[in-house]
């Protein structure tokens, strides 16, 4: 599968508006994932944003990705879904669920994004690339250099995450990056849409 290019990859959490509007902020900037983050919640209510996030990206270039839960994604008619390397084995939701066209993975350091190759994904998340109070138990920061150096060795698309801004994003993107993540610098402002242009800016003056 050839290494994409695309830039933000939008993980809604907590946004200070609502999933929807950074839903829709996200397709009418042209993005091309949008992932529901819901840590914590009930699953009734996470899969009514889910149904809600669906409506809003089907039709449109971005895809729409569920975080943890295969079932969920399924039940949503999700593109796909986010694993963490303490989710389901990404072999087993490509066996048990086949309807699921896109299948992302987390990794944390060089060894897992080395494992990762042999799992065939669709894209890995690396990170973290800076501390971020996102996670409830943060794995150990890896700094742009290290971040660059696995994605550069790295033979599928990949998406640097982690503590990403706009300040720091363009050091990023120096030090190897292709893609980026975010979650608190689009969901925490009132202009999501702003947000996002900014981000993607800086990431088109950096290629």
């Amino acid at each position: 599968m050839p290494v994409e290019r695309f830039g933000l990859y939008l993980v809604i959490t907590n946004p200070a508006t609502s999933y929807e509007k950074c839903a829709e902020a996200a397709v009418k900037a042209g993005l091309s994932y949008v992932q529901l983050r819901m840590k914590h919640a009930e699953r009734d209510r996470i899969l009514a944003k889910a149904l809600n996030l669906r409506a809003i990206t089907r039709g449109s270039n971005t895809r729409f990705i569920v975080n943890d839960d295969p079932a969920l994604a399924v039940e949503s008619a999700a593109d796909g879904v986010h694993l963490g390397q303490n989710d389901m084995p990404l072999p087993e939701a490509r066996r048990l669920f086949p309807s699921l066209k896109l299948l992302g993975l987390s990794t944390h350091n060089p060894e897992q994004a080395q494992q990762a190759a042999t799992l065939n994904p669709d894209y890995c998340g690396v990170g973290p690339v800076f501390a971020t109070p996102t996670k409830d138990i943060p794995d150990p920061t890896l700094g742009p250099e290290l971040a660059g150096q696995i994605i550069r060795q790295a033979p599928f698309t990949t998406v640097a995450i982690g503590g990403i801004d706009r300040s720091n994003l363009a050091t990023v993107l120096r030090a190897g990056a292709i893609n980026f993540a975010v979650v608190r610098e689009v969901c925490l402002d009132p202009a999501p849409y702003d947000a996002i242009r900014r981000l993607q800016d800086i990431w088109q003056a950096n290629q």
